[in-house]
């Protein structure tokens, strides 16, 4: 008995296991599909949550120069918030993607 990734949810369970007992994921059949379709899904969600910290980190520079002046009081606060967690944000998903390719190859 050797213990092997689970496809579905990549922890260790046994080679010899009908299910995962984590997931539940049926082990019976092909699980390269599983596999392939669980790296796409990850990648998916990565990249939504690059696209939304982008999102974040655009609406912090729009909100600081709004009217062609630099912002005071509340909406320099909320546009340097907005700016910085949606700049490190990006930095650390992008981290991740990447990451995420290099485990795939």
């Amino acid at each position: 008995m050797a213990l092997v990734q689970c496809p579905q949810c990549d922890k260790r369970i046994s080679s010899l296991a009908k299910s995962c007992q984590y997931c539940h994921a049926d082990l019976s059949g092909n699980t390269d599909s599983m596999r392939v379709i669980n790296h796409i899904q990850q990648s998916t969600k990565l990249m939504n949550q690059s696209f939304l910290a982008l999102t974040l980190f655009i609406a912090g520079v729009v909100i600081w120069f709004w009217g062609g002046e630099v912002a005071t009081g509340m909406r320099a606060i909320i546009g340097a918030i907005c700016f910085v967690v949606g700049f490190v944000g990006y930095l650390y998903t992008r981290v991740r993607i990447i990451l995420h390719k290099r485990k795939s190859e």
